[in-house]
């Protein structure tokens, strides 16, 4: 259980304990992580040996990996400014994650005055990948991405490879929306020397109008199940129902649905939230 909250300004208070507790309610444990220790919601339970387990206190990891980096000529200074990368996006090529770096600072930084962006050397062909739900993928990726913000703070791509090479990680189950991550990162584990997990993207869930749950749209969340009185085997049968791996309105348990689980039984397409089809009561 891995806290990823390197946005420290945007980082929402009690949302980890939060996350762990709805975790805990569908009857989902992990062996190491976030909570152990004195405090949490695991207190007792002995540390591991990969922590710590918030990002935010793994900085020293990623300003090594940065160093290692920088040493190979894989990093440069970008001192662009959103308003002008968006200027010269608007003709740029796009992908899958908006508009592609327009290349302004490759040969060095437009405005050394400014403070700076790290952003990494994509290189010029990125690697395929076979996925284990989508599939053989070739998104041929030209992306010089950002490994460090101008403000200081590390960026996503580079902190969760840095973190999952230090602590083991051998799959990445995610959502469909970062499949174009992957080549990014692919090109970060072999600049670091590692081998690369296997990755399984599995179709986003959307509601009625073909929108992506959120909580920031007023998605229904866990804890408003369980506080209108739902138990965790309606929720757990709820979310197997949609991919199709129990009937709809069946109450089961986690260990239930691993008899029927296999990566080739989910699809492609995006899951519907339909509650009142699925078995849960309408809320929101």
């Amino acid at each position: 259980m891995r806290v990823e909250d390197l946005d420290g300004p945007r980082a929402v208070p009690g949302a980890a304990q939060a996350i762990a507790e709805d975790l805990r309610f569908l009857g989902l444990d992990w062996d190491e992580g976030w909570g152990f220790g004195a405090d949490g919601p695991l207190a007792g339970r002995e540390v591991g040996a990969h922590g710590p387990y918030t990002q935010g206190q793994r900085g020293a990891r990623y300003e090594d990996a940065l160093l290692r980096l920088q040493a190979q000529g894989l990093v440069f200074p970008c001192s662009c400014t959103r308003r002008e990368l968006a200027l010269a996006q608007s003709s740029a090529p796009h992908g899958q994650l908006g508009p592609l770096y327009p290349g302004t600072c490759l040969a060095g930084p437009t405005h050394p005055e400014r403070q700076q962006a790290l952003r990494f050397r994509m290189p010029f062909r990125s690697e395929p990948f076979v996925d284990e739900i989508q599939g053989p993928t070739d998104l041929n990726v030209r992306d010089d991405f950002v490994v460090r913000r101008s403000d200081g703070l590390f960026a996503y791509q580079l902190a969760v490879v840095v973190d999952d090479i230090a602590m083991g990680v051998n799959h990445v189950v995610r959502g469909a929306d970062l499949l174009s991550s992957t080549p990014r990162q692919l090109a970060l584990y072999r600049a670091l020397g590692a081998d690369p997990p296997r990755f399984a993207h599995v179709p986003l869930v959307l509601n009625r109008a073909g929108q992506r749950l959120a909580k920031r749209d007023g998605a229904v969340a866990i804890a408003d199940y369980r506080e209108a009185g739902c138990s965790a085997e309606q929720l757990v049968g709820a979310l197997g129902a949609s991919l199709g791996l129990c009937s709809p309105g069946e109450k089961i348990g986690p260990a239930g649905l691993l008899g029927n689980f296999a990566p080739e039984r989910i699809g492609h397409s995006p899951t519907y939230w339909d509650p009142q089809a699925l078995g849960l009561p309408e809320l929101g």
